[in-house]
């Protein structure tokens, strides 16, 4: 169900917190977008973010029923399911940021509403927006191995949740999008350091299609890194996500001299608003130009990954505390 393609795309953000802000600010910005709210729990805040993109403030996203087509879910994780299904029902498009829900069931049930309705449920995972990992999906056909680090200071934001949900699910909808293949086996190992919840976590990940995958993810690094590296015969490409560049390698494997043969190509992506491609994509989305490029399908399968491999570390932990490990 697109919208009127002679009419601006009417939309509002439910939960305007550090991101959800940044969502309004996005939306305010495009001209064939009318921001008809935003919504909010605390009325200060929703109307501090009102007043600064010239729009109303509300606390119950219901009062907008009727009068939007779509809206961005930037509320905590565990209410998106509550805030999401009742949306899709009225017949509103659904931009829901990551993780999807907290459960695979909440996940598949926003997914089979929204396609009943002839609706857009895209997930907001915001790396598929960053040009160097587009390059990377480019260039990638085959992989074999795959490396990621995702490594962040602490910023005392998120720790409702283990990091692997916090930060790793990010690399995992990626990794998921380039293998194109079914999970065999995880092995995973995690460590609570500074919260109640796992702060530092690793993931191998071996594919069907025999692809393994290395994948950490920490939130108490000294310093922020957010690199990809894929390899695959006879090429390797390296994504900073941090720094929006990209590498990548390929070398003849029939030349005599090998160090000849490898030709590095190196590319700087420049400063790009990943934020608002992501937005305008999910309003192209809304209007029927283009699929969503992540769909909830998508975004239930790193959350489904992402669970198995949580509860993985999170059995691991039990071991060790019971053993006096830790």
């Amino acid at each position: 169900m697109s919208c009127d393609p002679e009419k601006p795309v009417r939309t509002a953000v439910i939960g305007v917190g550090y991101l959800g802000r940044f969502h309004a600010q996005k939306y305010a910005r495009m001209e064939d977008v009318e921001l008809v709210g935003v919504v909010d729990m605390s009325i200060d805040r929703a109307e501090k973010v009102a007043a600064e993109v010239g729009t109303a403030a509300f606390t119950d996203f219901r009062e907008l029923m009727g009068g939007i087509d779509a809206a961005s879910v930037v509320v905590p994780t565990v209410y998106h399911y509550d805030v999401a299904r009742p949306l899709l029902q009225s017949g509103i498009h659904c931009m829901l940021e990551k993780p999807i829900t907290t459960t695979v069931e909440e996940a598949d049930d926003l997914i089979e509403t929204a396609r009943s309705k002839g609706l857009v449920l895209q997930v907001g995972h915001l790396e598929r927006f960053n040009p160097a990992i587009q390059l990377l999906e480019e260039r990638v056909k085959n992989p074999f191995f795959i490396e990621a680090h995702r490594l962040s200071g602490f910023k005392d934001r998120a720790t409702d949740v283990d990091v692997v949900l916090d930060l790793m699910i990010h690399d995992l909808e990626i990794i998921l999008a380039i293998t194109d293949s079914r999970v065999r086996e995880i092995r995973a190992v995690g460590v609570p350091v500074l919260t109640g919840k796992v702060d530092i976590a690793n993931a191998r990940i071996i594919f069907e299609n025999s692809c393994t995958a290395n994948v950490t993810a920490s939130r108490i690094s000294l310093q922020d890194m957010r690199r990809i590296r894929v390899f695959q015969p006879s090429i390797y490409v390296a994504a900073d996500c941090v720094k929006r560049n990209s590498m990548v390698v390929m070398a003849d494997p029939g030349a005599d001299d090998l160090r000849a043969a490898i030709k590095p190509e190196f590319f700087s992506h420049g400063d790009v608003d990943i934020l608002f491609d992501e937005l305008y994509s999910f309003i192209r989305a809304v209007r029927g130009l283009e699929p969503p490029r992540v769909s909830g399908e998508s975004g239930r399968n790193a959350l489904s990954l992402a669970l198995d491999i949580n509860s993985q570390i999170v059995e691991g932990l039990k071991t060790a505390r019971a053993e006096g490990v830790i």
